[in-house]
């Protein structure tokens, strides 16, 4: 039997697929959760064989059905632990862009990178405090320390979760709840690879370890915050970006 359970959002592909099937593999049965890609997210469900316990819908970009999914997920069973992968990056021309276009963009970053996940960490430890104790980890970005031009919105979203992961951290530390955020850099997912073809050398020679990071990459760290290995961490969110900037 498998004694912890995990729900894992966005991971019908990339990132979120590849951390969902790390838990899976150290022992966590792992709830899976997608917006509108069904057909993927029904083969990391059959990655992860008996290892998931249940995968549900929700678009995110409705605050609204966050707290939802997590109710949905926990009246399958218990949940001691939370991934906030799920997000959307749409690069913007801050002053270029016309009214219609920059709202738009504005409210469906924010309310996917970050309120929902509000939403879903809000409902998360409530139950956690009851349960004495639980974990959330937020998939941040490296641009959440740095900035990036032409993607204002992204990089304050980003920021915004992780300022929350390490304001959290202090206030739910007395109730045995953990926040961990990881903030991984260029990352070799299909996404990439179709929208920066072009760009793919440059990018690979501005990493000192001379590659982008992988989805394997990001998954272990988070498998390692999540696991008892990081039971005296909390707060701390984890740079993957290959020596390509520090702070």
């Amino acid at each position: 039997m498998r004694s912890k359970r995990v729900l894992v959002t966005g991971s019908s592909r990339g990132i979120g697929r590849m951390i969902a099937e790390r838990l899976a593999k150290d022992g966590w049965s792992v709830a899976i959760h997608y917006t509108t890609g069904e057909k993927e997210a029904r083969l990391t469900e059959k990655a992860l064989a008996s290892a998931c316990s249940g995968v549900y819908q929700a678009d995110l970009s409705d605050r609204k059905k966050a707290a939802p999914l997590f109710a949905a997920a926990l009246a399958d069973g218990p949940i001691h632990a939370v991934v906030n992968n799920a997000g959307v990056y749409m690069p913007l021309d801050f002053l270029n862009s016309g009214d219609a276009a920059f709202s738009a963009n504005f409210h469906k970053t924010f309310a996917v990178n970050f309120d929902a996940p509000v939403a879903i960490i809000r409902a998360a430890c409530k139950q956690f405090e009851k349960q004495g104790g639980g974990k959330i980890l937020n998939v941040a970005s490296r641009v959440g320390f740095r900035g990036e031009g032409g993607a204002a919105l992204y990089a304050a979203s980003k920021a915004a979760i992780i300022n929350l992961t390490r304001s959290l951290a202090v206030e739910l530390a007395p109730k045995n709840i953990q926040l961990f955020g990881i903030a991984p850099g260029w990352v070799d997912t299909a996404m990439v690879r179709e929208g920066m073809q072009e760009r793919l050398t440059q990018i690979n020679e501005s990493i000192p370890l001379g590659r982008m990071a992988t989805p394997k990459d990001c998954a272990a760290t988070a498998a390692f915050l999540l696991s008892e290995d990081a039971s005296y961490l909390s707060g701390v969110v984890i740079d993957i970006n290959g020596a390509s900037y520090f702070h």
